[in-house]
Formats: structure tokens, C-alpha cells, sequence
């Protein structure tokens, strides 16, 4: 049976992922860099991890494997738990595969070095509910 990370920190559908798990009988592991509230369930658990820089993310790369779910919106993260054969969706509900991964991290480094530049300034839009509805 599969299991279900959550690169918990940022991710604004903790609770929509718990309620489909309960029904579906999966567990949830939520990987934080901080203690967070966690909903009291059986099969949720939270991992606290040190508060370095990527440590959740190595975690959820380290344990993660074929055929788990991995809830992020970290690229990089994304990219190394498909290679692991984990499936990885968004919170805004868009699906990375081995095939679409790439051209994402190349468009994620194309962007980064516009912001760096100076070309580009902001980010993505907010979260908002079309995206939690498509989640």
C-alpha cells in the first residue's frame, strides 16, 4: 500500500490530502522543518526534521518509494522522487511524470536566472480556490 508525503511546510492542502487518505486507506506522513498541528487521525504522522536548508526534502527523497505519493510544489523535490518511481503531485493539483519533469526544471532555472537578473520580479500567483478545488 502506498504511502503519501507531504512537504508539509508551505503546502495549503494538509487537510484535503488527510481526508482523502482516511477514505482511502493510506497513510500520510507530513515532513516539516517545525512542529505543526497535525490532524488526529489514525495514519498521519508527523516528521520533524532539522531546520536546514532542503532537509525535508531530503527526507521525503530519502523515504519516498515506487509508487508512494508526494504532495510539492519544489521542482527539484519533485524530480528526484519521480526518479525514486514515487508519483508527485502539486497542490494546485498538476501531476509531474517523467516525461513533463524536465521541461519544468529547465523553465524553474530559465526563471530563477530572470529574477536573479533583475528581468522578472515576483512569483507565482497566490493559492487560491480553483487551484484548492483542483487539487
Amino acid at each position: 500500500m502506498p504511502d503519501i508525503y507531504v512537504d508539509a511546510d508551505a503546502c495549503p492542502v494538509k487537510e484535503e490530502v488527510c481526508r482523502v487518505a482516511k477514505r482511502c486507506h493510506l497513510n500520510v506522513i507530513l515532513v516539516s522543518n517545525s512542529r505543526m498541528r497535525c490532524p488526529a487521525q489514525e495514519g498521519v504522522s508527523l516528521v520533524v526534521v532539522d531546520d536546514l536548508p532542503d532537509a525535508a526534502d531530503n527526507y521525503i527523497a530519502e523515504h519516498a518509494a515506487p509508487d508512494d505519493i508526494v504532495i510539492t510544489a519544489d521542482i527539484p523535490l519533485a524530480s528526484r522522487c519521480i526518479k525514486n518511481g514515487a508519483h508527485v503531485v502539486t497542490p494546485a493539483g498538476h501531476v509531474y511524470t517523467a516525461d513533463n519533469i524536465g521541461d519544468a526544471l529547465a523553465t524553474r532555472n530559465l526563471l530563477s536566472e530572470l529574477r536573479d537578473a533583475g528581468t522578472i520580479t515576483g512569483g507565482p500567483p497566490p493559492f487560491g480556490k480553483k487551484d484548492r478545488s483542483r487539487f
